[in-house]
């Protein structure tokens, strides 16, 4: 299992830190800062999850005015993990 750090930007997280086993699958989420019950919930839905189906389900969604979320974020460390 190789874990990831992913900082992201534009959003109220502070950081993304989250394992990918040797199948692409995606365990042990956790949000630094941002809303504690919804970063919680994707972290809590996301594990077990194919890195690359739940890159592509969270890619584009946005929080309120701004042009990207925390589940947009974390879609996007996950195909920054998954490029390496």
């Amino acid at each position: 299992m190789e874990h990831y750090s992913y900082k992201p930007s534009g959003v109220c997280s502070r950081m993304i830190d989250f394992d990918l086993d040797e199948a692409g699958k995606v365990h042990n989420v956790r949000f630094t800062g941002g809303c504690s019950g919804n970063t919680q919930g994707v972290g809590a839905l996301a594990e077990g999850m194919d890195a690359a189906a739940l890159a592509e389900r969270l890619r584009g969604i946005r929080c309120g005015a701004k042009a990207t979320s925390c589940p947009d974020q974390f879609g996007a460390a996950l195909g920054a993990a998954m490029a390496e």
